[in-house]
């Protein structure tokens, strides 16, 4: 294509480089946790919906000035443009894993390997790696199968545009059979996507999420950035402008109260965003729209232009700064440092790696930077701070891998100080001096109550859950003798059900049910329901959890909403109870050492005994 044909169509669009620059900083928000932004992953749809169109319309202006289109050329120009910084960053982060973690390393070749060659996405549903649902360290490259659906669509699009257009030159046959395809995408998520599961495989999935970068693709043969003009009436202008601020404002607030659980975001959730974004879209690549201009601000169009460094390498940052166990969330200090690590890589592979091989100045850049004076105080700082992170990598691995030190708890030093002969039959024990609500256990005259008495104190009384469940085994039935207790390793809610009714065919099925599931992901509210419904002549107490994962919040929202419904259903918060107490969890954050089980233990029986 000469520049002499290809200039007067081309046209600088800082609009959609300022919806760049938003969606990678919700995506990174929604990565560090922070809570206004729950729905950031929404930015990922938003960039299947500008690669669509942004792609698209580069295409059709080809083949308008050239009547052809270089498929060749078109896949060097997308690999000369985003393989380097890929590898650049997964050399790095190996030879990070490397030097601090090599199991870790080890484990993850396959995550690697499938990266290389953009097939990561269907690795992890092959594997059935779930993105919402994992427990133990993240992988700091799970963020690259959102790249591998890209690399697939730069590499069969080309030629199904070619195809459609020599049997569908007439852009409104193309623009139904391009929607035909999205209609097809966007009903195999919704019908693949079965509420109350794991809905990782429609959210990796080629297939189901290829509407969005279909509806983007529609409106580039519609809505062609080239051949739009700047003079429209006034009342365009205002339209345009009063659309695309609707639209954005509607973007933002999906952004801040979606979360990745609502089970609508797979049956139509994520259709609604695709439709919104390309109205953002159509609006900001107008010359006369002047949110375009406001968008096109120079802060948002320096991200936006770095937005794929920033979207590369804010994970690896994120994920290999991360502690192994965090109960509470990042505080501003440290979201503030990983930022600005993030920023500084993005900024060099920017300039140093991808913009110098883009433009076939690789070596010219790097000749010029060799012989800069101050390259190689940069460099001796570089490795500085490279050595220092690894050393502080290294102290805090050999810190976990400690054996744990018998700190004890305050429940610790309540047994110790007890008439050895009283620990097994007195409940306070157990429980946190601190804690106002334990002292509820002892009667006004002083008296413990005898219900820990050995003979028939858990008869009647089941305990269905998780891994937690099986962590409390021994301390529940030495203070509930003859519970009956069932915990199994990654229990999910939806398993509930199938639970009681083998009990119950056992005879096993107490009066009392404590059902503790959550912990593991999220439920669907509609099977709990269910369940509770056949349990409604029992007295029911449902457990909140504690678990450093997105779903933590959602899962007690929804236990708790669901119990309001139900007179025999009590909540057992455990998220309150151990608010502030780190030291009764393991380092991964969810299970418990023997002083949380304890705690754990005594939680569970002084709320049977208020109930």
């Amino acid at each position: 294509m000469s520049g002499e044909l290809n200039q007067p169509l081309k046209r600088y669009l800082p609009g959609i480089d300022g919806l760049r620059a938003i969606s990678v900083l919700v995506v990174i928000a929604y990565h560090l946790d922070l809570k206004w932004a729950q729905g950031g992953l929404l930015g990922v749809g938003v960039f299947f919906v500008l690669s669509g169109y942004l792609i698209t319309d580069q295409l059709l202006m080809e083949w308008k000035v050239n009547h052809y289109v270089s498929i060749w050329n078109f896949w060097m120009r997308r690999f000369r443009r985003l393989l380097p910084a890929m590898l650049c960053m997964l050399i790095l982060v190996a030879m990070w894993l490397l030097t601090t973690d090599p199991e870790r390393l080890l484990s993850l070749k396959g995550d690697f390997i499938s990266s290389i060659f953009y097939v990561n996405n269907w690795y992890l549903i092959f594997h059935e790696v779930s993105y919402f649902e994992s427990y133990g360290p993240a992988s700091p490259i799970g963020h690259l199968w959102s790249l591998s659906i890209e690399e697939q669509f730069y590499l069969v699009w080309p030629i199904l545009v070619l195809i459609g257009l020599k049997f569908a030159p007439r852009r409104g046959k193309l623009v139904l059979l391009i929607l035909g395809l999205a209609v097809l995408s966007a009903l195999a998520m919704a019908l693949m996507y079965v509420p109350g599961t794991d809905p990782s495989r429609v959210y990796y999935g080629t297939d189901t999420r290829a509407f969005a970068i279909l509806i983007g693709a529609a409106l580039a043969v519609m809505w062609p950035s080239w051949k739009l003009g700047e003079k429209v009436k006034p009342i365009v202008r205002t339209s345009l402008d009063v659309i695309g601020a609707a639209g954005l404002l509607i973007l933002l607030i999906l952004i801040n109260r979606t979360n990745e659980y609502d089970e609508s975001l797979y049956q139509f959730g994520f259709l609604f965003l695709s439709i919104v974004t390309v109205v953002n879209i159509a609006v900001l690549v107008h010359p006369a729209s002047r949110l375009g201009n406001i968008l096109g601000c120079p802060p948002l169009t320096w991200l936006g232009k770095r937005s794929y460094s920033l979207y590369i390498w804010h994970y690896p940052v994120i994920i290999c700064m991360k502690p192994e166990a965090t109960i509470e969330g990042l505080g501003m200090v440290q979201i503030l440092w990983r930022l600005v690590i993030i920023v500084v890589l993005s900024v060099l592979s920017y300039e140093f790696i991808e913009e110098p091989i883009r433009r076939g100045q690789f070596r010219e850049k790097w000749r010029t930077v060799w012989h800069h004076d101050r390259f190689k105080p940069f460099i001796g700082l570089s490795l500085t701070l490279l050595v220092f992170l690894v050393a502080q990598s290294w102290i805090t691995n050999a810190a976990q891998n400690q054996p744990e030190s018998v700190q004890p708890v305050s429940i610790q030093n309540n047994v110790q100080n007890e008439n050895p002969e009283k620990t097994d039959h007195d409940q306070s024990a157990y429980f946190d001096e601190k804690d106002p609500a334990s002292n509820d256990l002892s009667n006004s005259n002083g008296q413990k109550d005898d219900f820990v008495s050995p003979s028939s104190t858990g008869k009647g009384i089941t305990l269905i859950g998780d891994s937690i469940t099986m962590d409390v085994d021994s301390h529940i039935k030495e203070l509930l003798p003859g519970i009956v207790v069932d915990g199994k390793v990654g229990r999910q809610m939806s398993r509930a059900q199938e639970v009681v009714d083998e009990l119950r065919a056992k005879g096993e099925l107490g009066d009392r049910i404590i059902i503790e599931l959550g912990s593991n992901g999220v439920f669907n509210k509609g099977k709990l329901r269910t369940l509770l419904d056949t349990l409604h002549d029992k007295q029911l107490y449902l457990v909140t959890t504690r678990v450093p994962r997105p779903w933590q919040d959602t899962v007690n929202e929804a236990l708790k909403d669901v119990a309001n419904d139900y007179p025999n259903v009590n909540i057992i918060d455990w998220y309150a109870a151990s608010e502030d107490k780190s030291e009764l969890f393991t380092q991964d954050g969810v299970h418990l050492t023997p002083e949380g089980a304890r705690y754990y233990a005594s939680q569970l029986v002084e709320h049977l005994m208020q109930n």
